[in-house]
């Protein structure tokens, strides 16, 4: 196939391309990128095509890998891996509020609200603010998963009492 059937062909399936751009972004903008990408991919690999082979089919297989490929390009880019183990040692930026007067006594009172728990809903409590969830709490404290979500329930309640003069900047 010469380069102008070859522009012919992908241009009579631009209306099949957006739908298919359309059901894997849900989102038109991102389709229409998808679709220029995708467009420009095939028109710079046209030699790769060989002409027994299902030209809408190649050229939605284009798209489907170009839009996996950027997906997890964006994945990756948005992923921070931390290295450091230990939260304290880990540098804070200035910009962060945390060193403020205000924010550090506002983190000792909830700190305090917290402390005071009773330990059979500041343990629970505890263990999901560290990232656990339900069930590893619950397999941790050996009860059940509906007791674990019941005592950060009552836990919240409680610090929602505790903290009513708590005042948001």
């Amino acid at each position: 196939m010469d380069m102008l059937q070859l522009e012919k062909k992908l241009i009579g399936m631009q209306d099949n391309m957006m739908t298919f751009a359309m059901s894997l972004t849900s989102n038109r903008e991102d389709a229409q990128d998808l679709l220029q990408d995708t467009t420009l991919r095939v028109l710079d690999n046209q030699e790769k095509y060989t002409d027994n082979v299902n030209f809408k089919g190649w050229v939605m297989t284009v798209m489907r890998n170009t839009f996996i490929n950027q997906y997890h390009r964006i994945i990756r880019s948005q992923t921070i891996i931390d290295q450091c183990a230990d939260l304290y040692h880990m540098e804070i930026m200035n910009d962060s509020g945390f060193d403020s007067p205000d924010v550090s006594f506002h983190l000792k009172e909830i700190t305090k609200a917290i402390d005071a728990l009773e330990d059979d809903l500041h343990n629970p409590f505890s263990l999901y603010l560290s990232g656990y969830k339900y069930a590893e709490i619950a397999e941790t404290l050996d009860v059940p998963i509906g007791t674990v979500k019941s005592r950060i329930f009552l836990a919240r309640l409680e610090l929602q009492k505790a903290l009513v003069d708590f005042k948001k900047h």
